[in-house]
């Protein structure tokens, strides 16, 4: 385990840890994270997959745990900078130190959503999206659709402009956010054209320009994420990807819980092999 020092166009430090096999198989795995989890949760699976042979790479977004700056009130981070700079920076050292490798990506949750904003994305054989979908809050069950306008309507914004920057951690929903990645979740949650609309304010779009396979997983204890909306984001921002679906059980997990995260626990990592298994049967 090995960590990198990298630095996004916007001059922003961006810190990403290198996993590396004893006996590489030339085969190169990078994990773009969830909205305001931390690289440590990707840690295990990471090192799952370097014992496979893998290379493989974690790292923070800017804002967001080896990459917070002191002073997250000034920090302009946003998602859409996220998937153009961030993700972008990780591509171009992979693309000079790697050129050779096969390239596989695991997007989970925002993690696949800010594909179509690097148009590099291009370079990965497969993709695997995990707890990822078109998150417009009008396909949530009734419960989860109450919370989601309450709390993305009126708390989110609110505490924002209190503190001058999301403070997640105090709602149970990760790591405190900069003020504009705040206002792009929001927008991915009350947009009916949620991951569409952030691209739309980009001014491009390389999301249909994306032919390869995807293995779409999707846990069955997971609140806050609907058939629905799985397919509408395959279908209406990813037309072009391949798609196979597939639910995780909670009974295929030892603790009985998957979730919207813990699918990366080190004890989940019997499910682990559902990955492993797509990105062989991409050869």
């Amino acid at each position: 385990m090995k960590e990198l020092k990298l630095k996004n166009n916007l001059s922003q430090p961006i810190v990403a840890t290198l996993f590396e096999p004893k006996i590489s198989n030339g085969k190169l795995i990078l994990i773009n994270s969830a909205t305001g989890v931390k690289q440590q949760i990707y840690f295990k699976i990471a090192q799952f997959f370097s014992k496979k042979g893998f290379t493989v790479f974690t790292y923070d977004y800017s804002g967001i745990g080896l990459s917070k700056p002191k002073n997250l009130k000034n920090h302009n981070s946003s998602m859409r900078t996220w998937g153009k700079e961030d993700f972008t920076t990780l591509t171009d050292f992979i693309k000079n130190n790697y050129p050779d490798f096969e390239k596989y990506l695991i997007g989970h949750s925002v993690g696949a959503l800010i594909l179509g904003m690097n148009e590099d994305s291009k370079l990965f054989k497969s993709f695997v999206f995990i707890s990822t979908q078109k998150a417009f809050v009008g396909h949530l069950k009734l419960k989860i659709k109450i919370l989601g306008y309450l709390g993305f309507g009126i708390i989110q914004p609110l505490s924002t402009k209190l503190f001058g920057y999301f403070p997640a951690h105090r709602f149970g929903l990760g790591e405190s956010l900069p003020k504009n990645v705040a206002k792009d979740w929001r927008t991915l949650i009350l947009n009916k054209k949620s991951t569409n609309a952030l691209l739309e304010k980009m001014g491009f779009n390389f999301s249909s320009d994306l032919h390869q396979k995807v293995l779409v997983l999707r846990a069955e204890d997971d609140a806050w994420l609907t058939e629905k909306g799985v397919k509408s984001l395959l279908n209406e921002t990813f037309p072009n990807l391949k798609p196979t679906y597939k639910i995780l059980k909670t009974s295929d997990s030892p603790k009985v819980e998957v979730g919207h995260i813990n699918f990366f626990r080190s004890y989940n990592e019997p499910l682990w092999t559902v990955i492993s298994d797509e990105f062989s049967r991409a050869d």
